[in-house]
């Protein structure tokens, strides 16, 4: 026991992942391990990504979103503050860089929570252009050279296969790409 990993206690959750039709089915029971006891919980939280059980990410685009939103609120107050190129990299750092947060874990989202965090993206551009709320931001994305939500996902899961593939990657993740390689 000394020396060895134990488990946390108040760290500790149980997640049962199933499909939302089935969740019904999963068991409700306390599991014991060792001396603790552990209930299971409809969402996890490891490495600032919210997990829910039919892992849909829907918790995750919800916080995403809401953090994004809040940031939004108080840059607003400070945009006549700072130069546009100032604000510009302050809505970049604060906001899209949320949106990126491990966006592979994004992949395949159902188009409603796609809207959804493309509804902070289009935000995000009114507030840098002082857009009204109904006004098209296809443009001023383009201006700026950043892609929509879904694209931006996509963007960087094919930036990380390129550099897995061209070896500039850790040593750990290094084998995975020698099994491609192989014919």
């Amino acid at each position: 026991m000394s020396n060895r990993p134990q488990l946390n206690p108040e760290k500790t959750e149980l997640l049962w992942c199933s499909t939302n039709r089935r969740q019904h089915r999963l068991p409700t029971t306390t599991l014991k391990i060792g001396s603790t006891t552990v209930v299971p919980v409809p969402s996890v939280r490891d490495l600032g990504i919210c997990v829910d059980s039919d892992l849909v990410m829907r918790i995750r685009v919800c916080q995403t979103a809401s953090c994004c939103f809040a940031a939004l609120r108080q840059l607003r107050g400070i945009r006549h503050l700072v130069s546009a190129t100032v604000f510009q990299s302050l809505v970049a750092a604060l906001v899209l860089c949320r949106l990126d947060y491990v966006s592979g874990t994004l992949v395949s989202l159902p188009a409603y929570l796609n809207r959804r965090l493309q509804s902070v993206q289009n935000a995000a551009t009114r507030l840098i252009f002082r857009l009204r709320r109904f006004d098209h931001t296809t443009g001023a994305l383009v201006s700026f050279h950043w892609l929509r939500v879904p694209e931006r996902i996509v963007f960087k899961i094919a930036v990380q296969t390129y550099r897995a593939m061209h070896g500039d990657v850790p040593q750990y993740l290094r084998q995975f790409t020698s099994i491609a390689d192989t014919p």
